[in-house]
């Protein structure tokens, strides 16, 4: 079989029966949740801004440099 013929067969093969997903969500499972099972975390930042005492200290050193 050649690349065009595979990929052809792929599409043409049937779905999967069993739960169909869609696009809108279910409202009555959301009005449901629990919130006390989520767990409690901390977040930071990947790559903090940084303070203007540091920017200061840059610029400074590298005037003096």
């Amino acid at each position: 079989l050649t690349l065009p013929q595979t990929v052809t067969k792929q599409l043409r093969r049937k779905q999967p029966d069993g739960p169909i997903m869609s696009d809108k969500p279910d409202f009555a499972e959301i009005e449901t949740f629990d919130k006390t099972k989520l767990k409690k975390t901390e977040t930071r930042e990947k790559n903090p801004l940084p303070t203007k005492e540091t920017i200061e200290q840059e610029k400074q050193s590298e005037s003096t440099s």
